[in-house]
């Protein structure tokens, strides 16, 4: 009989044991403790923990611990410690920390191991990468959540893609194929009106849970609290999206001394998040999954003092003199002297019938470990022929064969990078067609296969695959600002000289309106609100080029309150 306490296979991928040089630094800023075996550590659903070192004994992670259904999730031993990302992030604990064996613990605290992030880099990098693993490893195995709901449930696809974008594990039980969820739902006594639930260890159970009770849920304040904020609750600036380009604004606004608050619809991170390896990306010369980057832009902008607000969806924008407002689709709202709108692109939904009701079972517009657990070993498609999409075919081919790239295109040379194109040349999974595009889909209870139609032939050909992923185009996120900015014909925003007229009226501090001045760099047609990524027009589309945007636009935010301070005087 198979072992319900058996870890997690694999495991949270266990570090290295910490060096010594490492545990003493460690040390200095944790104090030791005796534990008795069976002591709880943490429990799920704790508002936050500490950061543990076993120096004696063994601790188990563990899911359900004393519950119907526990299990192992991992084991540590000596100068081995207990933990995962969330803890930095301000995230619930979501499993239990239980002593194996009596022994001896370096206990850190939560806000002296953020310190140490910020203080010691060869211990923040060990640190960091090792909860990045143990964060990477939980998604790909669904650990953590329990979601039930039906593959149908446009709620409980959106629910699981919300996960998704978040990097939260999740383990999904699908009503249409798992006998034991209808069990678990009779047990719970759980009507199929209030579908999709979540079941959250340690916590009350979330029955059709919706924006404003995910917020709460996942370490956001059920309204902007008074940090960050003057004694009118108006912060310096608001920063709308959390992407590279965001996240770049929000460290180089709060290290200049603004009162900054950053929001975004999901998780921070953008498209560039879901990116499996950018390996582009200056000083990094093995490449960083979008997770990290995200991770560690989170990170550092929370150690200047940023205020975090994740599953935050922007639904209106307000403009005034000297105060722009934001709201948001939990009821939330942000005031600021200056926004940076940095909500980036979404892809273009793929026009073939049928295909809306598949998005999230069978048919996805990201490629992560939480997308890919359901294809494993099955043929899939990608189609696309930039970046995104041959990032996606390259991280898919390590557990899909065949991978089928879908290029409309005579070639990849005109939108993908280079190093990409040798990538998939040098793969034996990846299987590019040019100049084809989907006609058709198939489907059962997910999706089974599409026909496609080669341009150059003519011919229609029908292919199995077990998902398709579709990264093409983009679409600016601008729909909540209600055409209140400028835009170009595709809908993404002028700024600077694209501007019409190239001039504005100046705004000062106090909303007076001394006359008209030129528009800065990046700033839209509304003073005051500035423009950086993939959502601004003539946007590069790079990550590099966004993280140099969000840094420039903060410098003009100066530039513009300094330049309409003088013209008041």
């Amino acid at each position: 009989m198979e072992d319900s306490r058996r870890p997690v296979n694999p495991p949270w991928i266990p570090a290295t044991p910490l060096s010594g040089d490492q545990l003493r630094r460690l040390s200095a800023v944790g104090s030791e403790t005796i534990a008795a075996a069976g002591e709880v550590l943490f429990a799920a659903g704790d508002p936050s923990y500490d950061l543990f070192v076993v120096l004696e004994g063994a601790a188990d992670v563990v899911e359900r611990s004393g519950r119907a259904g526990e299990r192992l999730v991992a084991s540590y031993g000596p100068a081995e410690f207990l933990g995962e990302v969330g803890m930095l992030t301000g995230q619930r604990a979501r499993f239990d920390g239980v002593m194996r064996q009596a022994g001896r613990l370096l206990r850190v605290p939560v806000s002296r191991v953020l310190e140490v992030m910020a203080q010691d880099a060869d211990l923040s990098e060990y640190i960091l990468r090792t909860f990045l693993e143990r964060s990477a490893n939980l998604v790909r195995r669904g650990a953590g959540l329990t979601v039930i709901g039906s593959r149908y449930d446009e709620r409980c696809r959106a629910l699981l893609q919300a996960f998704a974008l978040s990097r939260i594990g999740v383990d999904w039980m699908d009503l249409e194929d798992q006998l034991d969820a209808e069990t678990l739902l009779r047990n719970l006594q759980v009507p199929a009106g209030d579908l999709p639930i979540v079941l959250i260890p340690g916590r009350p159970l979330m029955r059709n849970p919706q924006p404003a009770d995910i917020a709460a849920e996942f370490g956001e304040p059920a309204a902007p609290d008074e940090a960050g904020q003057d004694d009118q609750g108006v912060c310096d600036l608001l920063v709308v999206g959390g992407g590279p380009g965001g996240l770049a604004a929000a460290v180089y606004g709060a290290s200049e001394g603004l009162q900054t608050v950053l929001i975004d619809a999901a998780a921070f991170g953008g498209q560039a998040g879901t990116s499996s390896r950018i390996e582009n990306y200056l000083g990094f010369p093995a490449g960083l999954s979008g997770a990290e980057l995200a991770t560690r832009g989170a990170i550092q902008a929370a150690k200047f003092g940023v205020r975090l607000h994740r599953n935050a969806r922007a639904v209106a924008f307000a403009a005034g003199a000297g105060k722009h407002t934001v709201t948001c689709d939990d009821g939330r709202t942000f005031q600021a002297r200056d926004v940076i709108v940095s909500t980036g692109a979404e892809y273009r939904r793929l026009a073939v019938p049928g295909i809306d009701g598949w998005e999230g079972n069978g048919v996805y517009y990201a490629a992560t470990v939480a997308e890919a657990r359901y294809c494993l070993g099955k043929p899939v498609a990608v189609v696309g022929g930039a970046n995104s999409a041959g990032q996606a075919a390259m991280f898919l081919s390590r557990t899909s064969n065949p991978v089928y790239l879908l290029v409309r295109g005579p070639d990849l040379e005109h939108s993908m990078s280079r190093y990409l194109i040798d990538a998939i040349e040098a793969s034996p999974n990846v299987r590019v067609l040019l100049q084809t595009e989907v006609a058709g889909i198939s489907t059962d209870t997910t999706v089974t296969g599409i026909e496609v139609v080669d341009h150059a032939s003519g011919a229609r050909t029908g292919l199995e695959i077990g998902g398709l992923f579709v990264f093409i185009g983009a679409t600016p996120c601008t729909g909540w600002l209600a055409g209140q900015l400028a835009t170009d014909a595709a809908g993404f925003l002028l700024t600077g000289h694209d501007l019409p007229g190239h001039d504005l009226p100046g705004h000062d501090l106090t909303g007076q309106v001394p006359g008209r001045r030129p528009a800065f760099p990046f700033e839209t047609s509304v003073p005051g609100v500035f423009c950086v990524g993939d959502v601004r027009a003539g946007s590069v589309k790079r990550v590099a080029a966004a993280v140099g945007e969000g840094s420039a636009a903060v410098r003009l935010v100066f530039e513009r309150r300094r330049a309409d301070e003088v013209a008041v005087i």
